[in-house]
């Protein structure tokens, strides 16, 4: 057997893609709408105020094309903390105009290809503690996909030895490293917790910068032997005041 992969866990998220139904919002009357908006502003708050008290992070955002209209992305010291987020969202009113398409449950992810078994001194341990509780950044643009490590054949992952997976993973990170200050990465482990194994989260204020990342790391041995990857989102970064003023 290969060697097993180690991890370092944050915090849980949860990536919630919902779609809005304009025609019937259109219908309500001008009260009616405000409020809702008002209750909905009211749970967006809650959410934000998390990010004050570094109890978790929220964010949202406007998704381009159909396969959504809104990303709501929560991250909580725990499932049963991201339990009540998701909660206090699906019981307003503001939910029935807005049935959630798709979604996501992975916790924060630090694996030994990158955080080593090396001792940890403080500024590492606190380096590490930014990594797996972060401050969700304020870029104006998201880039959301899940994806797998293949297992077929001799396009095996798991049945690669830990050295070679980490001399893969290091070329891999290289390429990464090119875009430092460019962009910021996510990811959210979520074997046994989702579909897929990972959730990969980027942000960046160019949102070409996404197509030239991923365009790149195709040609990466990592990527173009062993990685198979599901459906990706776009979108832009919305306040919550904006958010709710979208719905006007």
């Amino acid at each position: 057997m290969t060697e097993n992969l180690q991890t370092l866990e944050g915090w849980y998220t949860l990536h919630d893609f919902r779609s809005f139904d304009w025609p019937r919002w259109r219908l309500l009357s001008k009260p009616e709408q405000q409020e809702i908006q008002e209750e909905f502003f009211s749970v967006l708050k809650q959410y934000q105020f998390c990010n004050d008290q570094r109890t978790g992070a929220f964010a949202c955002y406007e998704i381009l094309g159909h396969k959504s209209d809104f990303l709501f992305l929560n991250l909580r010291e725990n499932m049963h903390e991201l339990a009540k987020a998701e909660r206090a969202l699906q019981k307003t009113a503001f939910s029935e105009f807005a049935p959630v398409l798709y979604s996501y449950v992975s916790v924060v992810e630090l694996s030994n290809y990158v955080h080593g078994n090396g001792e940890k001194t403080p500024e590492v341990q606190a380096m590490i503690d930014a990594r797996l509780k972060p401050d969700l950044p304020k870029t104006n643009h998201i880039c959301f996909y899940p994806m797998n490590k293949k297992r077929e054949g001799k396009d095996n992952w798991y049945t690669e030895s830990m050295d070679e997976r980490r001399r893969m993973m290091k070329e891999h990170g290289l390429i990464g490293r090119k875009y430092a200050g460019k962009v910021t990465q996510m990811i959210g482990g979520s074997i046994g917790l989702d579909d897929w194994e990972w959730g990969v989260t980027l942000f960046a204020e160019d949102p070409l910068v996404f197509k030239h990342l991923v365009s790149e790391m195709r040609f990466d041995e990592v990527s173009a032997r062993f990685a198979e990857f599901g459906a990706f989102y776009v979108g832009n970064r919305l306040e919550i005041d904006s958010m709710v003023s979208s719905l006007q």
